[in-house]
């Protein structure tokens, strides 16, 4: 199992590895901050899990591509690709708002998850696995994305990613599916908004990943899963 976004503590990322390692699952953790993935494989391996980090920026295709090559000299194929690396910016009013901010959430949401599925597919096809990446509810319909443009803008990105995934891989026996979850419970959104919050646990969102990337969903692809009030 791939899973990018592996690096800070308290994040989604975490979590995920931790239900998949759970399950007996041989890990691989992607993300931009080698230091950190390192630290969150470790911890795993304390609790028996065997999970291999690897330090990739996702959105160059040289350094994906090269992830990738070491993923396969671990293994040939890849039952699940979980595309967690991603984050929030309130971008403001579309009139002022900073460009910066745009290709910065573009990059970061949008071009890891296509650089990651581009890459990793090849292994993907080989197990005829599961790729589970993550929009978000406010750009689902009927979302609401006041101040947020650049981020709803890239997750919208993605949600048109997945389907069009979802067609073209149909054939190869890929299921491409995505979670569009409220706010999630994280170390970073408690800090920012407080506890007092109808948060999406990261447990929940887990279970769900898991579920999406198991034989029981294995006639699920090109869907959007959201997740909370």
């Amino acid at each position: 199992v791939v899973i990018t976004g592996v690096g800070r503590a308290g994040q989604v990322g975490e979590a995920v590895a931790a239900a998949f390692g759970a399950e007996g699952a041989r890990l691989a953790l992607l993300d931009v901050q080698g230091d950190e993935a390192r630290a969150r494989a470790e911890t795993l391996e304390r609790d028996g899990i065997h999970a291999t980090a690897i330090a990739c920026d996702l959105t160059d295709a040289d350094a994906t591509r090269a992830a990738a090559a070491q993923v396969r000299a671990l293994s040939t194929t890849v039952d699940a690709l979980v595309c967690v690396a991603g984050g929030f910016a309130m971008s403001g009013d579309l009139a002022d708002a900073d460009p910066a901010v745009f290709h910065r959430q573009v990059a970061i949401n949008l071009t890891t998850v296509w650089m990651a599925m581009r890459a990793f597919l090849p292994a993907v096809r080989e197990a005829k696995g599961a790729i589970t990446c993550f929009t978000s509810a406010a750009a689902l319909p009927g979302g609401r994305g006041v101040g947020m443009s650049a981020y709803v803008a890239a997750k919208a990105g993605v949600l048109s990613l997945v389907q069009t995934v979802a067609q073209e891989e149909q054939a190869h026996g890929v299921r491409v599916n995505a979670i569009a979850p409220t706010a999630i419970r994280t170390a970073a959104n408690v800090e920012a908004m407080g506890d007092d919050f109808a948060y999406v646990e990261r447990e929940e969102v887990a279970r769900t990943v898991l579920w999406l990337s198991s034989d029981e969903a294995r006639r699920i692809t090109g869907q959007v899963v959201r997740l909370g009030a």
